[in-house]
């Protein structure tokens, strides 16, 4: 008897170490899909801009995810992960503190994934929020301000709000919901990109007494291949959300993500020809980014066509909000506050429409708090940081330097010979 028990153990302990490696490899796979998308932030944003300045936002964007990274592993994930449940600022310590032998391996969360695992997606995650505010200031921006900016956003201000709902903080104990980051990810890169386009201000010649004029970027292809790009990356993003290689649940997340981004193109192909009388592929574009934005916070639950549903008006949204932003004149290159604040915005209220979630877990009103105070400590933290640097050092190029491109000024370069 005891020979035959010991034997069912031991096929009992070969299945689970089969699911963890098989876990443990996806999670890792998704973690290249993530890091793929800072290629595709890379080429979207050099596509959006002009071509003098083309050297400046890549430089920008190498820069930030090592930055994020460096960042991350310091201090951010120690307040991210800290081990408190339920409270609002614990710190866990610097660095990683990796448990020694199975602990850290096949015992780490319920053996789906390794600590190390766990913290090179996270920080994947991490860095992607200055890369939002990068488009947001591009052409105008100073470079070492901006580096500046990133190191104590990703620092603090993305992990302190993650670790309320990821970390299982006072928002996760309310029941506040989201799946991949539609709010902790998004509209955190979102609010602070607002903030710094409120205080660098318009490109010169944006906004004239005439009217608007708009700046077309300079390599649509470019562009393009930067969405594509980052569509693909998103597989990644959402998919690996699942925290594990579940068939049934990392294909769903999977189809409601294509769905939500396809949909997306829909609803701003149309919502554009209605407004503007043209068919904009700028706005199809960052439609597909705003339908992707839009389902992530309930990729993991809703049906088909709520995906359809959330990823057309999120698409929709597009046009209507660089609109208005353009009306109240905050310029922003790429669209990012559109893109990932005003859809963001949208998908973490999706959740409470068409979510299918346990009871108390994200409710219209939970959902609404979580977006509000959210909103209010990345803007504030953004804004206070963006204004001291103002006051200091100067956030902004001179005139002449940002008519000549900012990379001749700031890298004595050009991307184009």
């Amino acid at each position: 008897m005891s020979e035959t028990l010991s034997v069912a153990q031991q096929a009992l302990d070969t299945a689970n170490e089969a699911k963890f490696i098989a876990n443990n490899l996806w999670m890792l796979m998704a973690t290249v899909l993530v890091f793929i998308m800072h290629l595709g932030f890379a080429t979207l944003e050099s596509g959006f801009v002009r071509r003098k300045n083309v050297v400046n936002i890549l430089f920008k964007n190498i820069m930030i995810v090592s930055i994020g990274l460096l960042s991350y592993y310091t201090i951010g994930f120690g307040l991210m992960y800290p081990g408190v449940e339920g409270g609002f600022l614990e710190f866990a310590g610097f660095g990683l503190n990796n448990p020694e032998g199975t602990l850290g391996l096949i015992e780490y969360a319920d053996g789906n994934y390794t600590y190390y695992t766990d913290f090179i997606f996270q920080a994947m995650f991490a860095a992607t929020c200055c890369t939002i505010v990068s488009g947001a200031v591009a052409e105008r921006a100073k470079l070492l301000p901006f580096l500046l900016f990133c190191v104590l956003f990703v620092s603090l201000a993305y992990p302190i709000s993650g670790y309320w709902k990821w970390g299982q903080g006072w928002l996760d104990a309310r029941g506040f919901y989201d799946f991949a980051g539609s709010t902790l990810v998004h509209s955190v890169g979102g609010w602070g990109a607002l903030a710094g386009a409120l205080l660098v201000g318009p490109r010169l010649g944006k906004y004239t007494d005439k009217g608007l004029k708009p700046i077309p970027g300079h390599n649509m292809p470019l562009a393009t291949v930067g969405v594509f790009l980052l569509w693909f990356g998103w597989f990644g993003f959402n998919g690996g959300s699942v925290l594990s290689g579940d068939p049934g649940m990392v294909s769903l997340v999977f189809i409601t993500t294509s769905m939500a981004a396809a949909a997306g193109c829909i609803g701003a192909f149309i919502i554009s020809k209605l407004v503007y009388r043209s068919y904009d592929l700028g706005m199809a574009l960052n439609g597909i980014l705003g339908g992707l934005v839009g389902i992530t916070a309930s990729a993991d639950g809703v049906s088909i066509p709520s995906a359809l549903i959330i990823g057309f008006i999120a698409g929709g949204i597009i046009p209507l909000s660089i609109g208005f932003f353009d009306r109240i004149k905050i310029d922003d290159p790429v669209g990012a506050t559109s893109v990932h604040l005003v859809c963001g915005i949208w998908g973490t209220i999706a959740v409470a429409i068409f979510g299918n979630y346990d009871e108390g877990v994200g409710t219209l009103g939970v959902q609404l708090l979580g977006i509000a105070v959210v909103g209010v400590f990345t803007f504030t933290f953004a804004f206070i940081i963006f204004f001291i640097l103002k006051k200091t050092i100067g956030i902004r190029v001179d005139k002449k330097e940002e008519i000549k491109g900012l990379d001749i000024g700031e890298h004595q370069a050009t991307a184009y010979s």
